[in-house]
């Protein structure tokens, strides 16, 4: 596809640079996500792959660079504004409320929304999705397990009807079997055209079911390309995969 032929990004990140204190924890990073993609951003702890995600959403301040998402500035954009707009993010550590119940949890995810029936009908779709959750729904969710409590962030974040869909860490600690799980519904997601940017530690699950991925190391993009590729490439795979 040519450059004129490109589609607009959903997500343009251009040149940012994140500083704490005296300390540039992102620079000069460039990176976009079409819509409809599922885009992964890998790299080791304390690469700068969270500051990115908290820098798109606003909770932290750029020194330099802009942030487009459907062709608008994020600039000074409340968050609760970017949710209406369809910009949701799951956080590290799920960020769920412990003493709500997984069903107040959900219907958190909602509360911009007013479609009472299609709000009642989806959630019975994430139920579906995740059946433990059904069995448990007046369970207050801090009682919860780690996955359970993925499953309920997921969940929330499925009711705020996302058109864009910022993924941080969301296997992070869980038991294979669970992280299995997580990545089946982010592949479901994205087949339904939500589109994704996803940081995730565990780089072969992430580019397996990316369509494009970048590298981030010290604050730096250090690779960029298909998932398929990147997946294949020596230097990923001797950083990131243990060979």
């Amino acid at each position: 596809m040519t450059e004129a032929n490109a589609p607009t990004p959903m997500l343009d990140v251009r040149g940012i640079d994140v500083a704490y204190g005296g300390i540039r924890a992102v620079r000069k990073l460039n990176l976009h996500v079409n819509p409809g993609e599922l885009v992964a951003l890998i790299g080791a702890n304390g690469a700068g792959k969270s500051t990115t995600l908290r820098a798109i959403c606003g909770l932290v301040p750029l020194a330099a660079g802009a942030i487009h998402y459907k062709g608008q500035s994020l600039a000074g954009q409340p968050v609760h504004s970017m949710v209406r707009e369809g910009l949701v993010m799951v956080p590290e550590g799920r960020g769920i409320f412990p003493q709500l119940t997984i069903e107040e949890n959900l219907s958190m995810g909602a509360y911009s929304r007013s479609d009472k029936a299609a709000i009642a009908h989806e959630v019975e779709q994430v139920y579906q999705r995740f059946p433990r959750l059904a069995e448990r729904r007046k369970q207050t969710a801090g009682t919860l397990s780690g996955g359970e409590q993925q499953m309920v962030a997921m969940g929330r974040a499925i009711l705020s009807k996302p058109q864009l869909l910022l993924l941080d860490e969301p296997t992070m600690g869980l038991a294979p079997i669970m992280v299995d799980k997580i990545f089946e519904v982010i592949e479901d997601i994205s087949k339904q055209g939500v589109t994704i940017l996803l940081i995730e530690q565990n780089a072969r699950l992430a580019l397996e079911v990316s369509q494009r991925g970048y590298v981030l190391e010290s604050g730096e993009l250090t690779l960029q390309g298909p998932g398929h590729e990147l997946l294949h490439d020596p230097k990923v795979r001797a950083a990131y995969l243990g060979e």
